[in-house]
């Protein structure tokens, strides 16, 4: 799974690659296309930075199910305006760490709902309350089935008490995917203001 994804994001940074080298052959022709296309990757590297200290992050100590990993999704989703490098690198990102953490019986389940939040997000375009709450709901329902089907009698009282059983941990979960959206958000913007990167109209 993970070498596929690998794969994937080679062939799509191949195809960014092509794609500066035409920018770069249409320098002569507008003397801005300098100016934006470093702008581009500068944006991009920090994009990539963010993620990476936000998967760092979830290797550390911290509450149950208070972790960036939903976050993550949605950041990638709604700030990358390649979609599928937007959604493949928060994934590959998660499975490195995983690579360190373990994987566990439901990370099919896990990466699942992580890669419909991050498709999700590329629609949405931007962090909202509500989209972090859809998210969250979006991660409980579709992990928790999968615990039901791995860990639980496949019943209607199975289902009801696998559920039942993981609100405390919803709850953790929507104030992690909270904090951590926008703490994304606001940092990204902030650092991008900063650094002078330019409005969204560059956005990559």
């Amino acid at each position: 799974m993970i070498c596929h994804m690998v794969r994937l994001l080679i062939i799509l940074v191949k195809r960014q690659l092509r794609r500066f080298t035409n920018l770069k052959n249409n320098i002569q022709e507008n003397p801005n296309t300098e100016i934006n296309l470093q702008m581009m990757n500068k944006r991009q590297l920090l994009i990539i930075g963010f993620i990476l200290m936000a998967i760092i992050v979830r290797v550390l100590p911290h509450p149950p199910n208070v972790t960036p990993i939903l976050a993550i999704a949605l950041f990638g989703g709604t700030t990358f305006k390649n979609k599928w490098f937007g959604v493949l690198l928060p994934l590959i990102a998660m499975g490195i760490s995983d690579m360190y953490l373990g994987f566990y019986g439901i990370s099919y389940w896990v990466y699942g709902s992580f890669f419909l939040v991050s498709m999700l997000g590329t629609y949405w375009k931007k962090i909202e309350v509500k989209n972090v709450l859809i998210s969250s709901l979006i991660f409980f329902i579709i992990t928790n089935f999968g615990v039901w089907l791995g860990g639980y009698p496949k019943t209607i009282e199975g289902f009801l008490l696998c559920y039942t059983m993981a609100i405390p941990f919803f709850i953790n979960s929507i104030l992690g995917n909270l904090f951590f959206s926008y703490l994304l958000k606001y940092s990204f913007r902030y650092s991008e203001k900063k650094l002078m990167l330019g409005s969204t109209e560059y956005k990559y």
